[in-house]
């Protein structure tokens, strides 16, 4: 088998799940935001909160509408790169997918259209209610996609018999040993993505012009929701890398950095792991501090890499994906901490902050999406060269195109995504310059 496919294969694979994941934490998080806006308006009658709203509901469709087209990519290339997978777990896989895509179609029919056009055909009550069963249906979807995704990295459950999975227990399956940290990860994630989303375009806006009642209400509750999510993320990663290293301990391994078992582990900050000497260069660690994240054995000794020969993940891309998704994280914490005090004062009105803090405010926001998309990557790369974890590896799923082929697709899919995200940075620039297309009211007026 032509080890370049398999590197092609699983370049193709990550880059389309990397793109789904983005825009797939923008939408479920805007989705409980714009929630949050409705609930405002109509506790508080301040138009501004209806403002933010219909500003952000434009943002939300067009993030929506681009998760269920990278959806299509991924669900295609299980079947074409990776051909033998669902004969294999397709008894766990199936209905799990099939949930979620019932979840997205019943999201999809029955309430996206009253959330997005009815909103002038509707009293506000049914307006909010259909917000509210987007938000949740959009939750559903994602808890589907999660329950197969951690299944895979802690399969529980289930048995291999045959080279097939059987089930014979589906509430293990769904509430494998992972579930819950990688749904809190995803959801605190999600609404770091679509926080700082909101708190940069805000700013541009601030830069250009005075803001109005609707961009301050939106970037006070951005603003809080990015200092909670924030500090909420260190228990998360900390109840995750605990599960890691408990029943995936080569991937925890690879991403401490760890190389030989039994030695003191140290807490290596910044460093590249060198497969070809088995060690790390340009080491900076904070001495026999590491342990907490490592696996250890029976006698207490701690497991290392060293004990995976051939079945390695790629170490240096586990190792460093999880540092900018811890680093991001940080500086997210830092900003938004010292965002929430520097406005408190006035009202979280982010009209009296400095202009060089307002651009930095700007740079950062796709900060979030970013740390999401390296938090995927931990995930994904990390379990190589696995499927699922400890039992089918990729090579036995691995389909029969050609190198040529899988580079070709690639590349297309990587011109695609490119010229994707241009167009929704483009459009979001342009909407926080010149606002959202008006709404036509039924009696032919603009509002």
């Amino acid at each position: 088998m032509d080890i370049s496919t398999l590197s092609l294969a699983r370049a193709q694979f990550v880059t389309s799940l990397s793109f789904l994941a983005l825009f797939l934490s923008v939408a479920l998080a805007l989705a409980w935001i714009l929630l949050f806006f409705k609930l405002r308006a109509r506790m508080s009658g301040n138009g501004g909160w209806t403002a933010a709203y219909r500003f952000w509901v434009r943002i939300f469709a067009l993030s929506f509408v681009l998760t269920l087209a990278a959806s299509v990519p991924v669900l295609i290339q299980l079947g074409s790169l990776w051909a033998g997978l669902m004969d294999k777990i397709g008894n766990v896989a199936g209905p799990l997918l099939g949930y979620g895509i019932l979840s997205a179609f019943i999201l999809k029919s029955c309430f996206l259209g009253v959330m997005l056009f009815g909103q002038r055909r509707v009293s506000d009550g049914a307006h909010t209610l259909a917000v509210l069963m987007v938000a949740v249906g959009q939750l559903v979807a994602v808890f589907w996609v999660l329950a197969l995704q951690s299944w895979m990295q802690t399969p529980d459950g289930a048995l291999l018999v045959d080279g097939r999975y059987q089930v014979y227990d589906w509430a293990a399956v769904v509430f494998n040993p992972s579930i819950g940290w990688r749904m809190a990860q995803v959801a605190l994630g999600s609404a770091l993505a679509a926080a700082f989303l909101i708190i940069g375009v805000t700013a541009l806006q601030a830069l250009r012009r005075p803001l109005g009642d609707g961009e301050r209400c939106a970037f006070k509750a951005a603003l809080v929701i990015a200092a909670a999510a924030a500090l909420l993320q260190g228990p998360a990663v900390v109840g995750a890398a605990q599960v890691m290293a408990k029943y995936q301990p080569a991937k925890a391994a690879a991403a401490a950095g760890y190389w030989e078992s039994g030695a003191r582990p140290n807490l290596v900050l910044f460093a590249w792991p060198d497969a070809l000497s088995h060690q790390n260069q340009a080491e900076l660690a904070i001495s026999n501090a590491g342990g907490r994240w490592l696996h250890r054995n029976d006698d207490g000794s701690y497991q290392g890499l060293d004990k995976y020969s051939g079945m390695l993940p790629p170490v240096a891309l586990t190792f460093w994906s999880l540092r900018v998704a811890v680093g991001l994280g940080l500086l997210m914490l830092v900003a938004s901490c010292v965002t929430l005090m520097w406005t408190w004062r006035r009202e979280l009105d982010p009209s009296g902050l400095p202009r060089g803090w307002l651009r930095m405010l700007c740079g950062m926001m796709f900060s979030g999406g970013i740390a999401v998309v390296a938090g995927w990557w931990v995930s994904i790369i990390g379990l190589q060269p696995f499927v699922v974890n400890g039992t089918i590896t990729q090579t036995e799923v691995l389909g029969t195109a050609s190198s040529g082929a899988v580079l070709y697709g690639l590349i297309g899919y990587g011109l695609l995504y490119a010229l994707l995200l241009a167009a929704f940075a483009g459009m979001l620039f342009h909407a926080a310059r010149y606002g959202v297309v008006p709404v036509r009211k039924l009696g032919g007026g603009a509002q």
